[in-house]
């Protein structure tokens, strides 16, 4: 298996990047208002840390907005490397996003479920850079998109990894405890984590620290 890259998601100050990075991160998630979940921080302060990074690492705009022209507006004053969509947008908005934001790599969330999932990630797959398999639930009357802390159905992530032709990176409730069992199911391009990594709320460097040293084992 292929060491997968590790981003940290749910950042929230320049000291918890450095953190990160400090132990192996490659990308940092900046998270944007959301109807829920954890990690929310102000575009102003997203704007700080991603400005306050090296270059070599990939910055995240984790956005739940829907409409083109918002999320232009929006990553514009953010200036992230990468812009993270959470929940379902229309293809037009994916192909006006592509040309507007050019080069930023555009990221589409697919909230795992059931086979439906495949289809829902192979009529994306040409319109972004990378697909990345979460476990959220959009059908709540709060959605869900991001930062549940749970595990999905691996078997079908691994489905949609084969399917597609573009990176894909694997989130939801994972952590150093099930990090190999991850990377051996789906062997993904990409790990993803937030509340693997957090202990009452905060980045831990010992969860930080137990985790990359199971990276080492892949």
């Amino acid at each position: 298996m292929i060491i997968p890259q590790i981003k940290i998601c749910c950042i929230s100050s320049i000291e918890e990047a450095e953190l990160a990075i400090k132990y192996g991160a490659s990308a940092i998630g900046l998270v944007s208002e959301m109807p829920s979940g954890p990690g929310v921080i102000s575009e102003d302060l997203i704007e700080e840390i991603a400005s306050s990074v090296p270059r070599k690492i990939n910055t995240f705009l984790l956005t739940s907005k829907t409409n083109a022209d918002s999320i232009i507006e929006q990553h514009r004053k953010c200036k992230t490397t990468t812009l993270q969509i959470v929940d379902r947008v229309k293809i037009n908005v994916l192909i006006k996003l592509r040309k507007e934001l050019h080069p930023i790599r555009l990221v589409q969330v697919i909230h795992v479920k059931g086979e439906e999932s495949i289809t829902e990630a192979k009529n994306v797959e040409q319109f972004v850079d990378v697909l990345l398999l979460d476990s959220g639930n959009q059908k709540l009357k709060v959605k869900e998109l991001g930062g549940t802390g749970r595990t999905h159905d691996w078997t079908i992530s691994r489905k949609i990894r084969d399917a597609v032709s573009v990176p894909v990176y694997l989130a939801g409730g994972i952590n150093a405890n099930n990090v190999l069992d991850a990377a051996k199911e789906v062997e993904p391009f990409g790990i993803d984590l937030c509340s693997g990594v957090r202990k009452d709320g905060k980045l831990s460097e010992k969860l930080l620290r137990e985790f990359f040293r199971m990276i080492e084992n892949i």
